[in-house]
């Protein structure tokens, strides 16, 4: 599992696209809701077994005092979306509320590790024709910065039922593989053949984090902007099998303000850029190989 912190509390959105999705606490984010502010995120793996990491990082926030204030208690309010990695490796171990614990534990500000960590652990992609043509997925970043001092980031679990592609060329990157195993089938041409046979073992999950202020509502309109990056690199997308999330956290640092229009752009962009980031720091599991190693058999 991974876990993003906001431990002063940010002004949170979410969006939900694909057809299966796992969650919690994504009603309490609705602009109507009375909560204003959250103080965590969990992405996790293991199926709906993922959602129980989300009660660990509730007790690691409750010992360290942040929450939502109840008279003297204090109630962490935590958000939480899995993606479905059961058939890699042990289906019966999964993350557990100790694992929520211990990565709220561990958090830092130091750059997060890609690929094969966290909520990436076990993610695959390009899963049209089964998990036998699937390759390896993972957990990636990206952030832009502008002169001005906006910054807009993402942090991405790719585990898509579809393959990943380089907006900039077009071209796929990881996913559905050869029947022979040794290149990319393209999950576009299969659709258009009407030869898939997917695996529901799916589901893009992720957070995007800006120091701008927003209001829920416009939190929640960044989460929307923000799958259009998903739906650029992945295809296809928001497919029934998938659970695709994305949540907002903006924390208004510094009173950080602009435009809705240029905040949600730059999120989509770079969910994009993390989509990409993700598959290539991935290191190939026995029988799903990683973008290194279908580029290295060339």
């Amino acid at each position: 599992c991974t876990v993003v912190l906001a431990v002063e509390g940010a002004t949170g959105g979410v969006d939900v696209r694909g057809g299966a999705p796992g969650t919690r606490e994504t009603a309490l984010l609705d602009p109507v809701n009375s909560v204003q502010e959250i103080h965590a995120v969990v992405l996790s793996g293991g199926s709906a077994f993922g959602l129980d990491a989300a009660s660990g990082t509730v007790r690691w926030l409750e010992e360290s005092g942040i929450g939502f204030g109840v008279g003297e208690i204090r109630v962490p309010i935590v958000a939480a979306a899995i993606l479905s990695d059961l058939r890699v490796g042990d289906g019966t171990i999964r993350p557990d509320a100790e694992c929520g614990y211990e990565a709220a534990a561990t958090a830092s500000v130091a750059a997060p590790s890609e690929g094969n960590v966290g909520a990436g652990a076990g993610a695959t992609v390009g899963k049209l024709a089964g998990m036998s043509r699937a390759m390896k997925g993972g957990i990636g970043t990206a952030s832009i910065q502008r002169p001005d001092g906006l910054i807009v980031g993402a942090l991405i679990a790719v585990n898509p039922l579809g393959d990943v592609i380089d907006p900039s060329t077009g071209s796929v990157i990881a996913g559905v593989r050869t029947e022979d195993g040794r290149g990319l089938a393209d999950a576009r041409v299969l659709v258009r053949e009407s030869n898939a046979s997917p695996s529901p073992s799916n589901t893009v999950i992720g957070v995007v984090a800006t120091n701008a202020r927003l209001t829920k509502a416009q939190a929640t309109k960044v989460a929307q902007m923000a799958h259009d990056g998903l739906a650029r690199a992945i295809s296809p997308a928001h497919t029934p099998w998938d659970g695709d999330t994305i949540f907002t956290l903006a924390t208004g640092r510094d009173g950080m303000e602009a435009e809705l229009l240029e905040i949600g752009a730059l999120a989509a962009e770079a969910v994009s850029e993390a989509i990409l980031r993700a598959v290539r720091a991935a290191e190939g599991l026995p029988g799903i190989p990683s973008v290194s190693d279908l580029d290295s058999s060339d």
